[in-house]
Parts: structure tokens; sequence; C-alpha cells
């Protein structure tokens, strides 16, 4: 009882809509990096612009495990966000499993530091365990298309390893004339790493309920990231919950393996990596590939790092997917 009625006063506090039953949320602050340093920002404080409104739009996200385990994590993680950098137009970047190394070298890229708002900047997220998720939002995006950010916050799940899921709201249309009666648009972010492994009973089935939860308490959102589908009972953990599987509505004849394609594991290919939604709509979808590099010296922690290294910079692929929304327009303004 005292649980739900602290959700409900930070849910109020926040201005967030929260599920009725959820567990007690963490909030936390967005980052940007002014004058040399990170610094955190008040939501509100995202943008000065007058924020017009929109009746459809449209984004591109980014998802990507950036595998933790693997040596060398700051020449792996510039990697990875060159890679990122050269498919362009990315609004939004879900990442998974960034160590304290790898969110070092995330926070100390230059093209972070100038087009990210970003989640984290210090390990205070990490607790004892070695690798959280991060969520990164385009800087021009939000200025362009007249967005705010609203509140971010991590949602501990039921995990036998510590998962949380990582979430945050987009505000569209909050100052406009025409919403007067209808609220403005939100939609709402989840980023997640589930439960891994073949194990049971399975926390996974819960794991996505509660983010199901939370799009539904915001009327449209985003569950995406590693979703660590092992068991075939995997296969209906979006279905099941009322969302949509981008992959599988847009490429239905696609097995879209995110993982094990180099035959580097012991274990078959599979797509363990995921883009669910709730009343928004998928309209293209890639995977975007990890390239073999030569990693050299400069991380010296590592004997590899002195004689060189040919690997891929991630065990997992990436996705990206190109997501629409649209909301009715009142009857006078059609």
């Amino acid at each position: 009882m005292l649980s739900q009625i602290r959700t409900r006063l930070q849910s109020w506090w926040q201005q967030t809509p929260l599920p009725a039953a959820a567990a007690t949320p963490n909030f936390q602050k967005w980052h940007v990096f002014d004058q040399d340093q990170w610094v955190s920002f008040a939501s509100d404080e995202a943008t000065q612009l007058g924020i017009k409104h929109q009746w459809a739009g449209s984004f591109r996200l980014v998802s990507w495990n950036v595998n933790a385990d693997a040596p060398l994590p700051k020449s792996r993680m510039s990697a990875l966000l060159r890679a990122i950098e050269t498919t362009g137009a990315a609004d939004v970047v879900f990442l998974q499993e960034v160590s304290r190394e790898g969110l070092t070298a995330l926070l100390e890229d230059s093209w972070t530091q100038q087009n990210w708002y970003i989640s984290d900047v210090d390990a205070s997220a990490y607790g004892t365990q070695k690798f959280i998720s991060i969520t990164l939002v385009s800087k021009l995006w939000l200025a362009t298309e007249g967005i705010l950010l609203g509140a971010i916050w991590r949602v501990a799940l039921p995990s036998r390893f510590g998962r949380d899921a990582l979430c945050c709201d987009l505000i569209l249309n909050s100052q406009s004339k025409h919403t007067s009666g209808k609220g403005s648009t939100r939609v709402r972010l989840v980023n997640v790493h589930l439960d891994s492994l073949p194990i049971n009973p399975s926390m996974r089935p819960r794991q996505v309920s509660i983010g199901a939860s939370y799009l539904r308490a915001a009327g449209r959102g985003i569950i995406a990231g590693d979703f660590n589908c092992i068991l075939p009972e995997d296969d209906d953990l979006v279905s099941s919950n009322g969302l949509t599987d981008a992959w599988g509505e847009l490429h239905p004849d696609d097995p879209g393996h995110t993982w094990g394609v180099y035959g580097e594991q012991s274990f078959p290919p599979n797509r363990l990596d995921k883009v669910a939604l709730l009343n928004l709509h998928p309209s293209a979808m890639r995977i975007l590939q990890t390239s073999e590099m030569r990693f050299c010296s400069g991380e010296t922690s590592a004997d590899a790092a002195e004689r060189g290294l040919n690997a891929h910079f991630s065990d997992h692929l990436g996705l990206w997917c190109d997501i629409s929304w649209a909301e009715d327009r009142p009857q006078q303004e059609r």
C-alpha cells in the first residue's frame, strides 16, 4: 500500500502517468554536454522553442547490445558509435550492456557530446552490476520537431541478474492551442535487457508484462533492446502483451538473426533483439552489421591490445527501425 501511494505521488510530482500497480520508479536526470562537461537539466529545460502541433510524425530508433564481456571496451564502443553515426538520421539510441569503461568512452566521444542528450554520466545506476542500459536522444531532432524530453526513470524488474527497464517520455504538442481537451502527445520509450539464459521458470514473461503496463499507462510507446528470446515460449512474449513485433510485421519471412551469425558461439543463430510497439507503426527496419576490426595498442589493460586483435566489436548485431505515430485531428481542424 505504501509503495502504491509513493508511486502515485511520484506520478503526480513528475507529471508522468504510471501503472497503478507499478513498482516504485527511480527517477533520474537527463544530461547534456555544456561548457566542456556533462551537466544535468530539468526535462522542461530541454528546449525553449515553441512547441508546434503535428498530427503525424516519425523517428528512427537504433538499438544495440554492445557486449560488456568483450576485451577493449573503449575501442569497441568507439567502433560501434561510428557504425551508428554512418547510418545517419538516428533520433533515439538504446544501448545495452554498457560497462563502466564503455560509458567512459561514450561520454568522451565528441560525436556524443555534440549531438545527444544522455541518460547517465556516472556509475550511480550500476549498483553491483557490471553493466547498464543507456538511452540517447538527438538534440537536433528535438530542436527541429519541437519535442520536450519528459521524465526519465528506472524500474527494477523481477530478475535473477539485477536487470531493470530504463524508461523515458517524449512530449509533443505540449503547448499547442489545438491540444485543449486532448492533452499532449506522449511517446514512451522503454530500453530493456531481459534476463539471460534458458532458465526455468523464466522471468522474461513478467518483465515484458511490466514494460507493457508502462506503455499502456502512456497510451503509446516502444519496448526495445535485448529480449534474450531463447526458450520456445519466448516467441509469444510480444504478442501476448498486445504489442506489435516490428520485425515480424515488416519481414515475416526473414528470421532476422541478431546473434550468433558469425559462428563464434556454441548456440545456433537467433533473433535475440526486438522492437515492440504499442499504438505506433513500423515503416522500415534493418539489421546493422558489426565490422571485423583490428584493435591495436591504446588500451594497455589487455595483452591483446599490444599484439593486435581481429574481432567484431559486438557479438550482437544492431537494429534500426523507423517508427511513426499519428493521432486523430479534431473535426474543426480537418
